[in-house]
Protein backbone atom coordinates (compact mmCIF):
# COMPACT_ATOMS: atom_id res chain seq x y z
CA UNK A 1 0.00 0.00 0.00
CA UNK A 2 1.69 3.27 -0.87
CA UNK A 3 -0.22 6.28 0.31
CA UNK A 4 -1.13 9.55 -2.49
CA UNK A 5 -0.83 13.38 -1.93
CA UNK A 6 -4.51 12.83 -1.26
CA UNK A 7 -4.00 10.61 1.87
CA UNK A 8 -0.69 12.68 2.90
CA UNK A 9 -1.74 15.88 2.31
CA UNK A 10 -5.71 15.46 3.80
CA UNK A 11 -4.55 14.10 7.02
CA UNK A 12 -2.16 17.54 7.31
CA UNK A 13 -5.14 19.22 6.77
CA UNK A 14 -7.29 18.13 8.78
CA UNK A 15 -4.56 18.08 11.83
CA UNK A 16 -4.41 21.67 10.67
CA UNK A 17 -7.94 22.07 11.08
CA UNK A 18 -8.18 20.43 14.57
CA UNK A 19 -5.85 22.87 15.47
CA UNK A 20 -7.27 25.87 14.52
CA UNK A 21 -11.01 25.75 14.68
CA UNK A 22 -11.23 26.59 18.42
CA UNK A 23 -11.98 30.43 17.34
CA UNK A 24 -14.68 29.41 14.47
CA UNK A 25 -14.26 27.75 10.88
CA UNK A 26 -11.22 27.66 8.95
CA UNK A 27 -10.39 28.60 5.55
CA UNK A 28 -8.95 26.74 2.85
CA UNK A 29 -6.81 29.39 2.06
CA UNK A 30 -5.48 29.81 5.76
CA UNK A 31 -4.59 25.80 5.42
CA UNK A 32 -3.42 26.09 1.87
CA UNK A 33 -0.73 28.70 3.35
CA UNK A 34 0.20 26.99 6.80
CA UNK A 35 0.36 23.81 4.86
CA UNK A 36 1.83 24.63 1.42
CA UNK A 37 -0.35 22.96 -0.10
CA UNK A 38 -2.38 24.41 -3.54
CA UNK A 39 -5.13 26.10 -2.65
CA UNK A 40 -7.34 24.36 -5.52
CA UNK A 41 -6.28 21.06 -4.88
CA UNK A 42 -7.08 21.71 -1.34
CA UNK A 43 -10.72 22.35 -1.85
CA UNK A 44 -11.02 19.22 -4.23
CA UNK A 45 -9.49 17.09 -0.75
CA UNK A 46 -12.01 19.00 1.53
CA UNK A 47 -14.69 18.31 -0.95
CA UNK A 48 -14.15 14.65 -0.92
CA UNK A 49 -13.95 14.91 3.39
CA UNK A 50 -17.45 17.19 3.05
CA UNK A 51 -18.79 14.37 1.22
CA UNK A 52 -17.15 11.50 4.08
CA UNK A 53 -18.44 13.25 6.78
CA UNK A 54 -15.32 14.28 8.16
CA UNK A 55 -16.08 17.88 7.67
CA UNK A 56 -18.84 20.61 7.33
CA UNK A 57 -18.64 23.72 6.10
CA UNK A 58 -19.97 27.51 7.49
CA UNK A 59 -20.94 29.90 5.41
CA UNK A 60 -20.73 33.38 5.40
CA UNK A 61 -18.53 35.97 6.83
CA UNK A 62 -15.62 34.07 8.81
CA UNK A 63 -17.09 31.10 7.08
CA UNK A 64 -14.55 27.63 6.23
CA UNK A 65 -14.63 24.32 7.80
CA UNK A 66 -14.63 22.39 10.95
CA UNK A 67 -14.67 18.92 11.88
CA UNK A 68 -17.93 17.56 11.50
CA UNK A 69 -17.22 15.75 15.37
CA UNK A 70 -14.90 15.63 17.86
CA UNK A 71 -10.93 15.32 16.92
CA UNK A 72 -11.59 11.79 19.40
CA UNK A 73 -13.80 10.34 17.35
CA UNK A 74 -11.72 10.71 13.75
CA UNK A 75 -9.48 8.15 13.57
CA UNK A 76 -6.61 8.02 10.56
CA UNK A 77 -7.84 5.15 9.34
CA UNK A 78 -11.62 7.56 8.47
CA UNK A 79 -9.10 9.95 6.26
CA UNK A 80 -7.22 7.92 4.72
CA UNK A 81 -10.01 5.44 3.64
CA UNK A 82 -12.41 8.64 2.31
CA UNK A 83 -9.54 10.15 0.46
CA UNK A 84 -7.62 6.65 -0.99
CA UNK A 85 -10.63 4.45 -0.97
CA UNK A 86 -9.48 0.49 0.58
CA UNK A 87 -6.47 0.53 2.14
CA UNK A 88 -5.36 -3.08 1.46
CA UNK A 89 -2.05 -3.81 0.45
CA UNK A 90 -3.25 -6.89 -1.42
CA UNK A 91 -6.55 -7.48 -2.90
CA UNK A 92 -7.12 -10.87 -2.62
CA UNK A 93 -10.84 -12.42 -3.68
CA UNK A 94 -10.10 -15.42 -1.46
CA UNK A 95 -10.48 -13.23 1.79
CA UNK A 96 -13.68 -11.84 1.39
CA UNK A 97 -15.06 -14.93 0.16
CA UNK A 98 -15.89 -14.18 -3.79
CA UNK A 99 -15.02 -16.70 -5.96
CA UNK A 100 -11.37 -18.04 -6.34
CA UNK A 101 -10.47 -21.26 -7.67
CA UNK A 102 -6.77 -21.22 -5.59
CA UNK A 103 -8.67 -20.46 -2.39
CA UNK A 104 -8.84 -23.90 -0.93
CA UNK A 105 -5.14 -24.66 -1.48
CA UNK A 106 -3.83 -21.31 -1.16
CA UNK A 107 -1.54 -20.72 1.90
CA UNK A 108 -0.68 -16.69 0.52
CA UNK A 109 -4.45 -15.49 1.58
CA UNK A 110 -3.43 -16.23 5.17
CA UNK A 111 -0.74 -14.10 4.59
CA UNK A 112 -2.35 -11.01 2.82
CA UNK A 113 -5.35 -11.07 5.62
CA UNK A 114 -2.89 -10.72 8.23
CA UNK A 115 -1.08 -7.82 6.31
CA UNK A 116 -4.42 -6.03 5.51
CA UNK A 117 -5.64 -6.58 9.11
CA UNK A 118 -2.21 -5.04 10.65
CA UNK A 119 -2.88 -1.92 8.34
CA UNK A 120 -6.05 -1.65 9.51
CA UNK A 121 -5.70 -1.86 13.38
CA UNK A 122 -2.79 0.72 12.98
CA UNK A 123 -4.75 3.38 11.08
CA UNK A 124 -7.90 2.95 12.92
CA UNK A 125 -6.22 3.08 16.54
CA UNK A 126 -4.86 6.56 16.24
CA UNK A 127 -7.24 9.44 16.36
CA UNK A 128 -6.53 12.58 15.01
CA UNK A 129 -6.62 14.23 18.38
CA UNK A 130 -3.63 12.36 19.30
CA UNK A 131 -2.09 13.75 16.12
CA UNK A 132 -3.07 17.36 17.28
CA UNK A 133 -1.73 17.14 20.72
CA UNK A 134 1.72 15.80 19.06
CA UNK A 135 1.72 18.59 17.01
CA UNK A 136 1.07 20.92 19.83
CA UNK A 137 4.19 19.25 21.27
CA UNK A 138 6.10 20.06 18.17
CA UNK A 139 5.04 23.61 18.05
CA UNK A 140 2.03 23.39 15.74
CA UNK A 141 0.90 26.95 15.65
CA UNK A 142 -2.48 28.39 15.50
CA UNK A 143 -3.64 31.42 12.75
CA UNK A 144 -3.01 33.66 16.11
CA UNK A 145 0.42 32.96 16.31
CA UNK A 146 1.73 32.49 12.51
CA UNK A 147 -0.69 36.15 11.78
CA UNK A 148 1.79 37.58 14.77
CA UNK A 149 4.93 35.87 13.72
CA UNK A 150 4.83 37.59 10.32
CA UNK A 151 3.57 40.82 11.23
CA UNK A 152 6.82 41.04 13.50
CA UNK A 153 8.69 40.78 10.30
CA UNK A 154 6.81 43.82 8.95
CA UNK A 155 4.95 41.58 6.65
CA UNK A 156 0.70 43.18 6.18
CA UNK A 157 -1.23 39.85 7.37
CA UNK A 158 -5.45 40.11 6.94
CA UNK A 159 -6.14 38.58 10.01
CA UNK A 160 -8.31 36.05 8.72
CA UNK A 161 -5.35 34.12 7.19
Amino acid sequence: MKLTTRGRYGLRALIDLALNQEKGAVSTQSIAIRQNISESYLEQLIRMMKKGGLVTSVRGAGGGFRLSRPAEEISVGDILRCLEGSLEAVECPAIVGDDCSEAEACVTKLVWKRINDAIANAVDSIRLSELVEESRKLGGKSNAEIIRQMQSMGTEVEQEL
